[in-house]
């Protein structure tokens, strides 16, 4: 019978060669194997080795607080190239990552890539695929013809190819072969059956630990506990034990690098929506109940970080919070999603998928709308989510966002219309703005593109854009503002405040005024319509 080695972490370091490529499985600060990481930056202290490594992190590892995850490894010598779909996020005014100081001073090389795509090139690596084709980041900064999702320039030119298959355009990833993949759960038996009972998702752990297996490597497998051979049972084993070659016990490992163990987010019960806390009146949530006025009731709908993730959460005051299934990229449906540095989960989940398999449904575009957030907009409709000048390590890069919008029926980008210092009131059903915010989100050119408007009016994508001042909606004639905030100048709050032409709608009307009042709104979400096949089945029985 198959029995893993049990390893410390600095032990199963040593089993990590000069350059190797490692898949490191993990969401920010969810599910990551943060002493497996830990322990390979002490060996290259102790000895300077390994050397060289490639590192490929669908999503993030680690998190904004403190040293974790991918600054373990964040070392000149130890890193020679990252292939992430995000990366740490950090605070404005404080010290970035460390990965983050090495991009920016040129000391990796470094790409960024849409999360879904990265998943599937392990599953293409475990396949023996040559690569993957997909739309997915067309027309974006990872299109090789603006920069192909390279993030400086020690980075090589060339990696994503445009292909031409029967007459249309489509990116191809090669494959990338794992030498290691780095996974965690949270109890291993004897055998390195792994299950997840504490964990908040699975993330893509089968899918690298695979990827790394079928092509020879090695797998660790980082985890809470140890139990005896055979005691796991069959139905909750997520990664079998003839994929792990060794594991790591770290019996203080949280359910994220913040937050201790809470059952309620890794599906073991369900707490009472009251233990919630409020979300405070702010113009931040003036917005993300406008936002919430285009849902329908019945609706399957993907949420994004920022501002948008406030939506669940005043439905929740509404008495909504079962009238929309939420699915979110590392992998809940249903439930309610946290807010801030705990997004990535849900409370109360109906479900809790692989991120891989969540993919499939975002790429494939079987949910009704994303809620999405922005950093610019420009005359076309594109999207800057990813690329902050001058600061770029506030951000965390595409991640799921380029995969959820190539398919989305409908999105909703939500965010403010200004930025910087400012004073604006929400006041008597209305918005008085006091001091406007020196920088306006709409510019004449995006800095990096995340989302192409063209595209999205190729694919016949419906495009609202939600602020606290106006509605905008994209059309082939250009960006079109249809509502206005109570309060609000046309001319001088939103024309005026754009580096390019807005239209106004010939039908334009006020944003709803309760939404401006601190107390309940009473908003009411109108049924979403029945698959059209049911449609017709009741239409015949009628």
């Amino acid at each position: 019978m198959h029995r893993p080695a049990v390893l410390t972490a600095r032990q199963a370091a040593d089993l990590i060669a000069d350059g190797d490529v490692i898949s490191v499985s993990s969401s920010s600060g969810l599910g990551c194997p943060d002493a497996v990481l830990a322990g390979i930056g002490e060996r290259f202290a102790e000895t300077a080795g390994p050397r060289d490594l490639t590192t490929l992190h669908p999503i993030a590892a680690g998190d904004m607080s403190g040293i974790k995850g991918i600054d373990h490894l964040a070392r000149p010598g130890l890193l020679r190239r990252v292939v992430a779909g995000s990366y740490p996020s950090g605070p404005s005014k404080a010290e970035p990552p460390r990965i983050w100081q090495m991009i920016e001073n040129g000391e990796v090389e470094a790409y960024n890539f849409p999360s879904g795509v990265l998943y599937q090139l392990h599953r293409a690596a475990a396949s023996r695929q040559p690569g993957v084709f997909t739309k997915v980041g067309l027309g974006s900064f990872v299109d090789p013809r603006l920069t192909g999702g390279r993030m400086n320039d020690a980075t090589p030119e060339r990696f994503v190819r445009v292909e031409e298959l029967d007459g249309e355009e489509w990116l191809f990833f090669p494959s990338i072969v794992p030498d290691v993949a780095v996974i965690r759960a949270t109890t291993a038996d004897e055998h390195g059956n792994l299950t997840i009972e504490e964990e908040a998702s699975p993330l893509g752990a089968l899918d690298l630990a695979y990827a790394a297996h079928n092509r020879g490597g090695l797998v660790i497998a980082q985890v809470k506990r140890l139990a005896e051979g055979g005691s796991l049972s069959p139905q909750q084993v997520r990664i079998p034990g003839i994929l792990v070659d060794a594991v790591v016990v770290a019996p203080d490992q949280m359910q994220t690098t913040q937050t201790p163990y809470d059952p309620a987010i890794s599906g073991q019960l369900r707490r009472p929506l009251s233990a919630l806390d409020p979300v405070p009146f702010s113009l931040e949530k003036v917005i993300a109940r406008r936002a919430a006025h285009e849902l329908r009731s019945g609706d399957v709908v993907n949420l994004g970080f920022g501002v948008s993730a406030l939506v669940p959460h005043v439905l929740v005051e509404e008495d909504l919070a079962g009238a929309v299934s939420w699915v979110i990229e590392q992998g809940a449906v249903g439930g309610v999603p946290l807010l801030d540095f705990t997004f990535g989960v849900s409370v109360n989940p109906d479900a809790i998928m692989a991120s891989a398999d969540q993919f499939t449904l975002l790429q494939g575009g079987g949910f009704d709308r994303t809620l999405l957030s922005f950093l610019e907009i420009d005359r076309t409709g594109s999207v800057n989510v990813h690329h902050l000048p001058g600061r770029r390590h506030v951000t965390a890069g595409v991640g799921g966002f380029a995969d959820i919008v190539s398919a989305a029926p409908e999105i909703v980008f939500i965010g403010s219309f200004t930025a910087g210092r400012r004073d604006i009131a929400v006041d008597d059903g209305g918005l008085d703005i006091r001091t406007d915010g020196p920088h306006t989100k709409f510019v004449e050119q995006v800095a990096s593109p995340t989302f192409s408007g063209a595209h999205a009016l190729a694919r016949g994508q419906k495009v609202t854009y939600v602020t606290e001042r106006a509605v905008l909606q994209l059309r082939p004639e250009g960006l079109t503002v249809t509502e206005i905030a109570p309060g609000v100048d046309l001319e001088r709050d939103v024309l005026a405040r754009s580096a390019f032409p807005l239209l106004v709608s010939d039908e334009l009307k006020a944003m709803p005024a309760e939404i401006f009042q601190p107390h309940r709104t009473g908003l009411r979400l109108p049924a979403a319509p029945p698959h059209s096949r049911i449609a017709a089945l009741r239409s015949r029985d009628a």
